[in-house]
């Protein structure tokens, strides 16, 4: 079976995390070895112990072990479950403010647009905007445990202080992180290093005790009391220290390798190498380090740079050095930017680029590689087109695509998704356009008043002429710009706004393949059954055989024209999986919107090697007629959705 970069790399995050742990296992050893020979040190006068392996093993020294197991593992466990909910409480703990999605601040719009368009040229929902408005240095971070739960955390430094190119840069480096499946190692190591790092705050805590006794007393019984408490905190803190050397050599091992692949696909995603490096060479001119969050050291392995100045950078740092980054994106890139500065030349990336017309033919050619959306015709794209191989990709291409299509969006449309009830407007417009006006109106008359969430059809209507002029490709791009203002809504409207569209799409007694698209999106990006972490259940194809036909049956009915063509694509699709043909069963004639639910949720509990073949093999039946439709599109999008894999727009045959 084919395997793409996509599933490699979610294979190698997974597998990442089975190095963190064995790192974490290596350290607390080495930390309550460490606490043990201090125990040791400071018994030893008052118990007589022939040797520290003795000591070891005798029963002050296995309490003192497991004690020292149960600290750390208590701070790793306590800082689990509070970052449990994910990217936004990271965010919420260095005190960064998430930006309204309807604000008007230039800069802060700017930012929006450059992850709009990176957002939809990936394929995956635009994630949750924050700044930390006290930090004037240059930096960035991602964190989430998938991407339909990310934020990205921006400094002011960062917001005012870039162009656009070298913004784009960032955000470009930010997104590969996401891509990558690094976001979710990231929030897990801060809380591995949380427990490593307990024992020296407990340290500190007993010297602040000893220092600041509550009570005075001259008596040599409390001055020896308060000795060894000096003692003891003194030497906890050496252990803490030793638990943060410890803590920064997981933060460079783990961290390292990724920001050099991050400051590449940045390059790839953006083709413009000089806005990247012009951003590094701009904090290695001022600063990337955090000034006011004491969770700075936390944070450092997740920023776009180091986040705090560190000693032995070549052993400890988790970056690379800032010179070594600049070089390896261009050999003489950071000569010229030097040579810029010295001659007190405007940087390219801080101007608009000189080669506007050369720009808008490479926006033209690019967009004739990718399924159009604004005429909503099919594209002629290669059968032989491997669609697991797009996955978790963006290319200049498909920026092109996207800064078209946010360039014809009109401004109020945008301006309404930017609202929580114009995004709620907004997901009702999506299944009411479909419907003729007697339609509408009884879908909408169906619907119970739900305050906030009625049905408001002169805020429903404003959409329409947009969703007419720019086709049916313009839906889940949208919506998925609407997702930062759905996410404002509290877990009660998430479900008033399920159930409003459940009673909407069932109005006309059937449901179509769009309506289940945008209720299986909503329910795995709203709800809390959707955003459940996927456990690798299956590791062959052989049990999930049935959902397999059941989902291959509909794409090859829905991608044919008659039966006989519907079996030949069915058959061929399901030739390629590692199970008997028969335990596949012939195709199904029926398939209901129940059946593809279930279906989806027990494909998602495949493990990522396995999940390419089922694209594949839904591509296969799509791309037959070496045509792609807007909607067969809808269809990938959906179980790629479901999958958690970030789908593009589709290339098209080379002519």
């Amino acid at each position: 079976m084919h395997t793409s970069g996509f599933f490699e790399r979610q294979a190698q995050a997974r597998r990442n995390t089975l190095v963190l742990i064995a790192l974490f296992s290596i350290a607390v050893i080495l930390i309550t070895l460490v606490v043990d020979l201090l125990g040791y040190l400071i018994t030893r006068d008052a118990e007589v112990t022939a040797n520290f392996g003795t000591w070891l093993l005798s029963r002050q020294g296995i309490l003192t072990s497991v004690a020292v197991v149960t600290i750390i593992g208590l701070g790793s466990l306590f800082r689990w479950i509070d970052l449990a909910s994910g990217g936004a409480r990271v965010a919420n703990m260095v005190g960064a403010r998430q930006l309204d999605p309807s604000g008007h601040d230039a800069d802060e719009r700017r930012l929006r647009n450059v992850v709009e368009e990176m957002a939809i040229a990936s394929g995956v929902p635009v994630p949750d905007l924050y700044v930390m408005d006290n930090e004037t240095a240059i930096n960035a971070f991602v964190a989430g445990y998938n991407p339909g739960e990310a934020v990205m955390v921006v400094t002011h430094g960062t917001l005012t202080q870039l162009s656009r190119d070298e913004l784009q840069g960032v955000v470009g480096h930010e997104f590969s992180h996401i891509l990558n499946g690094d976001m979710r190692i990231n929030v897990r190591l801060i809380a591995i290093l949380a427990g490593i790092l307990m024992i020296g705050q407990i340290g500190q805590f007993l010297m602040n005790t000893s220092f600041y006794p509550r009570g005075y007393s001259s008596s040599s019984r409390d001055s020896r009391g308060q000795g060894a408490l000096i003692a003891a905190g003194l030497g906890l803190m050496v252990v803490g220290y030793i638990g943060l050397l410890f803590g920064r050599l997981i933060q460079a091992a783990i961290s390292r390798q990724r920001e050099m692949l991050a400051d590449a696909s940045a390059v790839q995603f953006t083709r413009n190498p000089e806005g990247i490096a012009s951003a590094l060479y701009r904090i290695g001119q001022s600063s990337g380090y955090f000034q006011h969050t004491r969770h700075a050291s936390d944070m450092n392995h997740m920023c776009f740079s180091e986040t705090v100045k560190i000693s032995f950078t070549s052993w400890l740092a988790s970056h690379p050095p800032l010179e070594d980054r600049i070089k390896a994106i261009s050999p003489g890139m950071l000569a010229r930017l030097r040579n810029r500065t010295r001659d007190d030349i405007p940087s390219p990336a801080s101007e608009p680029r000189p080669d506007t017309a050369q720009r808008t033919r490479s926006f033209t050619d690019g967009l004739q590689g990718l399924t159009s959306p604004i005429s909503g015709r099919s594209q002629t794209v290669s059968p032989d087109t491997r669609l697991s191989d797009t996955a978790g990709t963006l290319t200049q291409a498909n920026e092109s695509y996207a800064q078209t299509l946010l360039a014809r969006l009109p401004a109020n449309f945008r301006t309404l998704l930017y609202t929580r009830t114009g995004a709620v407007q907004f997901c009702y417009s999506l299944i009411l356009h479909g419907m003729n006006a007697g339609e509408r109106e009884r879908a909408m008359a169906a619907c119970e008043s739900k305050g906030a969430h009625a049905c408001q059809p002169e805020v429903i209507a404003r959409f329409y002429p947009a969703l007419d002029s720019l086709g049916s490709a313009i839906r889940l791009p949208a919506l998925e710009m609407a997702m930062p203002a759905l996410r404002k809504l509290d877990p009660y409207e998430r479900r008033i706004l399920e159930q409003q569209l459940d009673t909407l799409v069932r109005a006309d007694q059937r449901v179509t393949l769009f309506e289940f698209a945008v209720l299986s999106f909503l329910k795995r990006h709203l709800l809390p059954e959707g955003a459940r972490p996927d456990r690798v259940r299956y590791r062959k194809f052989a049990p999930v055989a049935d959902s397999l036909a059941t989902l291959l049956s509909l794409t090859a009915r829905t991608a044919t024209e008659n039966a006989a063509a519907a079996e030949q694509c069915y058959q061929e699709a399901i030739a390629g999986f590692e199970t008997r043909k028969g335990a596949m069963g012939a195709l199904k004639q029926k398939v209901t919107a129940k059946d593809l639910a279930a279906a989806l949720q027990q494909l998602r509990g495949l493990s990522p090697m396995l999940k390419p073949a089922v694209i594949d093999a839904c591509g296969h039946c799509i791309l037959k007629d070496g045509k792609v439709s807007v909607w067969e599109y809808e269809i990938l999008r959906l179980v790629a959705d479901q999958l958690d894999c970030p789908m593009p727009p589709l290339p098209a045959s080379p002519e």
